[in-house]
């Protein structure tokens, strides 16, 4: 019965629109009434969830990310990225994915990437002819990269979820192949969309402006190097790099490329602030839901589950996968990541699939979830950019879900993909 209350009551406050955030506490409070136990326990447990010292990385990384939007640097990235592949077939497609995957290596969010990335390119595309859905489409599939490349926001909070024992470098290294697999892959469907449409190349602007765009890039993409070999080598913690990511945007935007004004820097501080309050919320109120789930013992009762059905890992994998995929439709990727984790990680390690390549089976789940109505919460951004309804780009989305299906299926059942080069780092 506590179960049913507890499910009940935040599938009940989902549908009828309640924001994620009051979902999971009031089905808490429900659940810990019900079972006479004092509410007190409730308010504990978010204290606890939110008061972790890694959680510190999020804020200071969402906060790096909007600084280097207002401070120009998106911008020399997307014209670096044009000058690369904009001559192939369907060139601003290209484009939008190339800028994403460098991109993702600065912001580590997928919904900052949709806004930013397709508030560069979507109009840039409509105007050169390309189709609003496409624009969209290949826009909020490529923001998922960043999901998968340091500083993955979601990568830290998996580690967290699973209570600290999962090294954050190891996630942040274990997500690179993976990332670049999707971008190649979201690439040739790009290209071969834009074919069947007739999309036209742009003009390839020959080496020499090549270099000197990728010049003119470099100050921004060097924070790429910065957070990832400071985090792999053990210079500093993700936190500590968080922290220098905002220290080193400050100085490029305002020092380098002279873009940040003051006003900038006022709305990317007000905008970090509102997004951590937010996301802080949801991750304590998460907390206390999985504590519950824990209580309950839900994660034996699906191993037990999973058993009765096969002890094939193979199959056990194809069957979470399905489950991941399935939620991710209904929730937000952070909450989901922090209630599911302390069920399905157990179930994974019961059938000997290592944590970390879990974990990235996990974020690119959940990721395609964000793309995916009634609650994609990057279909929307790019929606609203591209301006057309959710329906009218999830029409022709197909065979970028399809490039992203395929991945997912070659990272699942070829775990080197994901853990080869953490081994070579170790």
């Amino acid at each position: 019965m506590e179960l049913w209350i507890l499910f009940g009551v935040f599938t009940l406050l989902m549908i009828i629109g309640t924001p994620i955030a009051f979902c999971l506490g009031v089905a808490s409070f429900a659940t810990v009434i019900y079972m006479g136990l004092p509410p007190l326990v409730v308010f504990q447990r978010l204290n606890s969830g939110m008061s972790v010292f890694s959680l510190l990385a999020i804020p200071f990384f969402i906060y790096a990310g909007d600084l280097m939007v207002r401070g120009g640097i998106a911008q020399k990235i997307v014209a670096f990225a044009a000058s690369m592949v904009g001559h192939l077939r369907g060139g601003l497609g290209q484009v939008n994915i190339v800028t994403a995957t460098l991109f993702g290596g600065i912001s580590g969010s997928a919904v900052a990437e949709a806004a930013a990335v397709g508030g560069l390119m979507i109009p840039q595309m409509k105007e050169r002819g390309y189709g609003a859905d496409y624009a969209v489409n290949v826009t909020s599939m490529a923001a998922l990269i960043a999901l998968l490349l340091p500083p993955s926001h979601n990568m830290i909070i998996y580690s967290i979820s699973a209570g600290g024992k999962i090294s954050i470098a190891d996630l942040f290294t274990a997500g690179i192949i993976p990332g670049l697999l999707l971008a190649l892959s979201l690439m040739v469907t790009a290209y071969f969309v834009a074919r069947s449409r007739g999309y036209p190349t742009e003009r390839f602007p020959g080496l020499a402006t090549v270099v000197h765009l990728a010049a003119v890039a470099v100050p921004g993409l060097l924070l790429i190097a910065i957070i990832f070999g400071g985090v792999r080598s053990g210079v500093f913690t993700a936190t500590e790099s968080s922290c220098i990511a905002v220290i080193y945007a400050l100085l490029v935007t305002v020092f380098v490329y002279r873009q940040m004004s003051w006003e900038a820097f006022v709305h990317a501080t007000h905008g970090a602030v509102r997004t951590t309050a937010m996301v802080l919320l949801i991750i304590g109120m998460a907390a206390a839901f999985s504590w519950l789930m824990a209580f309950l013992k839900v994660p034996a009762a699906l191993i037990a589950s999973m058993n009765a059905v096969s002890d094939n890992p193979l199959v056990v994998l194809l069957l979470l996968n399905l489950l991941m995929l399935f939620l991710g439709t209904f929730m937000d990727m952070g909450p989901t990541i922090i209630i599911c984790t302390p069920i399905f990680l157990p179930v994974a390690q019961a059938y000997g699939i290592d944590p970390v390549h879990f974990g990235v089976i996990m974020i690119l789940n959940f990721g395609i979830g964000l793309n995916t109505p009634p609650v994609g919460a990057v279909q929307f951004v790019a929606c609203a950019v591209g301006k057309i309804s959710v329906w009218e780009a999830m029409r022709s989305i197909w065979p970028f879900y399809a490039a992203g299906l395929v991945v997912l299926g070659l990272v699942t059942y070829i775990p080197a993909i994901s853990l080869w080069l953490p081994s070579v780092f170790r």
